[in-house]
């Protein structure tokens, strides 16, 4: 158990640290600092940092595409997909919510790390996975614009608004924190209220 605690601590402060400094400009010294453990114990569980980084990367990675699963599903309409896409979202970020703000500074820092990292996170090949999620998008599309209950528009483009919409409360949330005069509790009641909200919204303006 005290393994688990101290890689767990370990993991925590990586992960703060992170995203203060991107992984190029972290040191090892200030992880060791930020866990309360001395740097010997970065070495002893994680080698290096780009092990360290490469395994808080995937933990992230992972998390986040899990929330495109329901793209794959084969008996869900497109309303039913919207919704778990935006609750499936919501309710994972908020428990790891330095989530986006890290991946978004890895993306901007190191994008030749992206395909590899997310095949590794995945088990599957990015390119092929998006493949699979737009055509299924597609094609759910096509059934609602033919029974008039939509108008067209391009699967790329209506998963882009929808990743739009349910990104930026997370990482614009110091901004927005500020701004609405949130405290953790409020920011909860907001994200509830987004999950509640966004469904319904984007579904409204897909309508012809």
């Amino acid at each position: 158990m005290a393994d688990l605690d101290t890689e767990g601590r370990i993991l925590d402060a990586a992960r703060r640290v992170f995203i203060r400094r991107g992984t190029a400009g972290a040191r090892m010294q200030e992880i060791a600092e930020e866990a309360g453990v001395n740097q010997a114990l970065l070495h002893y569980y994680f080698r290096s940092k780009a092990g360290l980084a490469d395994r808080v990367f995937l933990e992230a990675a992972g998390r986040l595409v899990q929330t495109l699963a329901p793209l794959a599903s084969e008996s869900a309409s497109l309303d039913l997909l919207i919704e778990r896409f935006v609750h499936g979202y919501i309710d994972a970020v908020r428990q790891t919510p330095f989530i986006p703000a890290y991946l978004l500074a890895e993306i901007h820092h190191h994008p030749e790390r992206m395909p590899g990292m997310i095949a590794r996170a995945t088990g599957s090949v990015p390119s092929e996975i998006a493949a699979a999620a737009l055509a299924r998008l597609q094609a759910l599309i096509a059934v609602k614009v033919a029974a008039g209950e939509m108008r067209p528009i391009a699967p790329h483009h209506l998963l882009i608004n929808v990743l739009s919409l349910v990104v930026f409360p997370f990482a614009a949330r110091p901004l927005l924190s500020g701004a609405l005069g949130l405290d953790e509790p409020g920011f909860q009641r907001l994200l509830d209220e987004r999950r509640a909200e966004l469904p319904r919204f984007i579904l409204n303006a897909l309508r012809p």
